[in-house]
């Protein structure tokens, strides 16, 4: 999986626990089957449902929206360590326990098409961090707009 993959996979399955916790009782197939029935559709309701690859092959608009922010804030608020994950590229892959080494940077960078000096870390870690919350929201992702600038 890429590395952005991660990302987004991690916080939609936070996301995803949050909403099983909030709602004991409730599953997927309780809201899987309307799409399949309302026009038609080929898709199952295992597709629509809140599996944990459904995000990936299925439309933005199958899927409920993921409220982006409000999943990392509950992270942040378990997390004994603080960070800053709303500016930093470094402390949010920390808050989703993932590597966030240079290489593994460099790697996101390539993958989300950085232009700019690899080796200027500062300016690319700003531009991952603006990169990964456009390319979260793009994906079904909740964003808010202070948090792509």
């Amino acid at each position: 999986m890429s590395i952005f993959g991660n990302i987004m996979s991690s916080i939609f399955g936070h996301a995803k626990a949050q909403t099983t916790q909030a709602a004991p009782g409730a599953s997927g197939k309780t809201s899987g089957p309307a799409p399949s029935s309302a026009g038609g559709k080929k898709t199952s309701p295992e597709t629509t449902g809140a599996g944990s690859t459904a995000y990936a092959t299925a439309p933005t608009t199958a899927q409920p929206e993921v409220d982006v922010e409000a999943v990392l804030a509950q992270l942040a608020s378990q997390n004994k360590e603080k960070l800053d994950w709303r500016r930093s590229i470094v402390d949010l892959m920390k808050l989703l326990k993932l590597d966030s080494g240079l290489s593994t940077r460099k790697e996101l960078a390539k993958e989300l098409h950085y232009a700019g000096d690899a080796n200027d870390t500062a300016a690319m870690n700003v531009w991952l961090h603006k990169q990964v919350m456009a390319k979260l929201a793009e994906n079904g992702g909740k964003v808010p707009d202070s948090l792509k600038v």
